[in-house]
C-alpha cells in the first residue's frame, strides 16, 4: 500500500512542478504552424508583401481567428522564428496533433508562400524540404503539394 501511495504522491508532485510539461493548447498549435510558414518568408533576405499575404491566407484557412489575432500571431511567429535554432519543437507538436492530410496541407501552404512572389528560391525549397521530412510527409505527397500550390498560385505555367 505504501508503494502505491508513494507513487501517487510522486505523480502529483511531478504534475504540480512549475516546469512540468503540459499538453499543448490551441495557441501553441497556431504558433507552431505560423512559425513554419514564416520560416519560408525568412528563407530569403527580402521580405515580400505577397508572401506575408499568403501566410495570412493560409492561417485564416486553417484556423478560425480574427484579423487582429492573425496579425498578433504573425508578429509572435516572426519573433519566435528569429530566436529558434531548429524546427523540431514545432514539427513534433504538429506530428502529435495533426493528421497526415493536415500535415500535407501545411506543406502545401508553405509552397504557396514560396510561390507568392512568383519566384521559387533555393532556400525556400530547402526549408520546405526539411520541414516535410520532419513531418513525415512522403516524397509523393511533397511533390503533389508542390504542384497543387504552384497551380493555385501561378496558374498554368510551364
Amino acid at each position: 500500500m505504501f508503494k502505491t501511495l508513494k507513487d501517487l504522491l510522486d505523480q502529483i508532485s511531478r504534475e504540480l512542478a512549475p516546469d512540468a510539461p503540459s499538453p499543448p493548447g490551441e495557441h501553441t498549435l497556431h504558433l507552431a504552424t505560423a512559425v513554419l510558414l514564416v520560416e519560408v518568408m525568412r528563407a530569403t533576405p527580402e521580405l515580400h508583401e505577397d508572401e506575408r499575404d499568403a501566410v495570412l491566407r493560409a492561417l485564416r484557412r486553417k484556423f478560425s481567428l480574427a484579423d487582429d489575432e492573425l496579425e498578433r500571431l504573425i508578429e509572435l511567429a516572426h519573433d519566435t522564428a528569429r530566436t529558434s535554432n531548429d524546427y523540431h519543437r514545432f514539427t513534433s507538436l504538429l506530428n502529435e496533433r495533426f493528421t497526415q492530410p493536415q500535415k500535407i496541407a501545411v506543406i502545401e501552404a508553405m509552397w504557396e508562400v514560396a510561390y507568392a512572389d512568383q519566384h521559387l528560391d533555393v532556400h525556400e525549397n530547402a526549408v520546405i524540404n526539411k520541414v516535410a521530412g520532419l513531418l513525415h510527409v512522403t516524397h509523393g505527397e511533397y511533390i503533389a503539394a508542390k504542384m497543387h500550390a504552384r497551380q493555385t498560385v501561378l496558374g498554368n505555367v510551364d
